[in-house]
């Protein structure tokens, strides 16, 4: 059967961050609306680029796609959705409340909490209510990367639960009366995805070791939640062209060695491959080549001169300035799969070499930080926020400070509000905040969570900040002080890590945009796997070095106050000597 030929009515795309979600989703938008098909097309990600990727200008309504007949396709825009939503449930009370009453409720809904149940709300009704999506015959989700996607799957039923046994009128999200409302569609958004005849979910993943393990953990855990009906998209399958480069044979016989070890549950799924092209899809045109409906175009021409230099840096110069500012923070932050955590374990390694007190920790869901160090981890505290823990540990700590004295209804309402999915918030941010503090006397190392993520980290900072200044609160010292912890430049140290691809420097800049209105500078930028920083003779590898050029040009002039560039390796950086040769930037100069 053909690929397309078994998918249903609504799509998911889901899996690790930059293995190629939003390309995949477009061009099967794309060969779906050249079918004849009238498709719309939905970004759930905070961090979208569909826009770019399409090459038309979205909003939060359908909106046509230049150069595709019968495509529509939006943004949903999370902080838009949560304004909408905070009007919903606010204004209801204003001139019947007294206005105290009425700031509370805005204090109350200030929080990433409230913008991810907003997002979802308008989720539910493009999801859960057929009439939404009426005029459509296909409607392709590009989700989130795959922690968020999980977060984002499993509201309908937490939600659900927690107003179906909730007795005490109000949550962190107000009063439960508005959840209440929605009960039926979160209900039927359930009944969708769980419904083989209607929802696919498509796992995506490239041939590579860390991007399957994430996908098997997404297909097995949605499995549980019921969403049975899965294909497998591998994208960016390579095949060298020349048996003598010994990058393109590297990357080969990576590829290779992943698939092999590919685990048994996403074997036994139904796939397509996409090989890796030596152009990024984008526009409709390229779109098209994606899935074999196009000219794919081998080789597309330079963006600049072939005979432009570009040395690889490295990062011991960064370092070198980070040691002589002290300990502090060191955070790595950008889209998911630009190679953060391996940046973040060589700092670490490199500052532990040097006989500093280094601590490495994450707050990114997938937490890869175990197998990027390997047993190079002399000298290092290696740590991870769990949520689970977290939130069992502040539960207890709840229970135990306001418990006492409570009747046993008195108590049970306690636990019952602790049983709320924003408890987790609180308990991980707790956590970061308690992280961020041990930098007064060490240098601590964080691999954050991709960019959807840690921007609601961050709102999050600034909501309980307000919070905890308006409250005057029990709230330990640590998340007091995080705010002013985060801005103060000779503390954090913000590195932004992209790829010299055009979405992943371009997010970044947003990201750095996002930082900048919080009060936050970024300290340096790293461009990571430059094969335009490699000996390789392959055509689909030069042609994808050359396209690098202007885009690391553009990173120089106008993005990175300081600026490192790092070659695509021959052997993973894992472990401390690859870890200590990607610190110092040992790789052989391409010119």
């Amino acid at each position: 059967m053909d690929w397309l030929d078994r998918l249903t009515r609504i799509v998911f795309f889901t899996g690790k961050g930059g293995v190629g979600k939003t390309s995949l989703a477009c061009a099967t938008a794309v060969a779906l609306a050249d079918r004849g098909k009238r498709v719309l097309l939905i970004s759930t990600d905070p961090a979208s680029n569909l826009d770019e990727v399409l090459g038309t200008e979205l909003a939060s309504k359908p909106t046509p796609v230049q150069g595709v007949e019968r495509l529509w396709a939006l943004n949903l825009d999370p902080e838009e959705e949560a304004e909408q939503y905070r009007r919903r449930v606010v204004d209801p009370y204003r001139g019947v409340l007294p206005e105290a009453a009425v700031k509370s409720m805005e204090e109350q809904l200030s929080g990433a909490c409230t913008t991810e149940i907003a997002a979802f709300d308008r989720f539910s009704e493009l999801l859960g209510d057929r009439q939404a999506t009426a005029d459509f015959d296909r409607v392709v989700f590009d989700t989130a990367p795959t922690g968020h996607t999980l977060r984002l799957l499993k509201l309908p039923a937490a939600w659900t639960g927690f107003i179906e046994t909730s007795t005490a009128g109000t949550s962190c999200l107000g009063p439960l009366a508005g959840l209440q409302k929605q009960a039926a569609l979160y209900k039927s958004s359930v009944e969708a995805l769980c419904d083989a005849r209607l929802a696919t979910l498509v796992l995506v993943s490239r041939p590579e070791a860390s991007a399957l393990a994430e996908a098997e953990r997404s297909r097995a855990e949605l499995a549980e939640l019921g969403m049975s009906n899965q294909l497998l998209a591998l994208n960016a399958v390579f095949a060298a062209s020349h048996p003598r480069d010994a990058v393109a044979r590297a990357l080969e016989e990576r590829g290779k060695t992943a698939l092999a070890a590919m685990p048994k549950g996403l074997r036994a799924l139904a796939r397509v491959e996409v090989p890796l092209r030596a152009f990024s899809p984008m526009g409709p045109g390229l779109l098209r080549s994606v899935l074999g409906g196009g000219e794919a175009g081998a080789v597309r021409t330079p963006a600049r001169p072939s005979s432009e230099a570009v040395s690889s840096t490295g990062l011991a110069a960064l370092i070198d300035e980070l040691v002589k500012t002290g300990p502090g923070v060191i955070m790595t932050m950008g889209k998911g799969g630009v190679g953060k955590t391996m940046i973040a374990a060589a700092v670490a390694a490199e500052l532990a070499r040097r006989g500093l007190p280094v601590k490495l920790t994450t707050t990114d869901p997938a937490a890869h930080i175990e197998a990027a160090i390997g047993g190079g981890a002399d000298g290092i505290a290696v740590g991870r926020i769990d949520p689970a823990a977290e939130t069992r540990a502040y539960s207890a700590e709840v229970v135990a400070r306001s418990g006492k004295g409570l009747d046993a209804q008195g108590l049970a309402l306690l636990e019952e509000d602790l049983r709320s999915p924003c408890t987790e918030e609180i308990a991980v941010f707790r956590a970061f905040a308690r992280a961020v503090a041990q930098g007064t006397d060490a240098y601590v190392v964080i691999d954050t969570a991709p960019t959807g993520h840690t921007l609601l980290l961050l709102d999050a900072t600034e909501a309980y900040h307000r919070e905890v200044l308006r409250t005057a609160s029990d709230m330990p010292d640590d998340v007091k002080r995080l705010l002013p912890r985060l801005r103060d430049p000779k503390f954090t140290r913000v590195v932004i890590v992209t790829l010299p691809e055009a979405t992943p420097v371009h997010e970044a800049a947003a990201l750095q945009a996002d930082l900048e209105r919080a009060g936050i500078a970024p300290f340096a930028w790293v461009v990571n796997q430059s094969f335009r920083l490699t000996d390789t003779s392959d055509a689909v590898l030069r042609a994808r070095g050359e396209s690098e050029l202007a885009l690391i040009d553009e990173v120089r002039r106008e993005h990175a106050p300081r600026l490192a560039l790092l070659p695509w390796m021959e052997e993973p950086p894992t472990g401390r000597e690859r870890l200590l040769e990607l610190a110092r930037g040992l790789a052989k100069e391409k010119r």
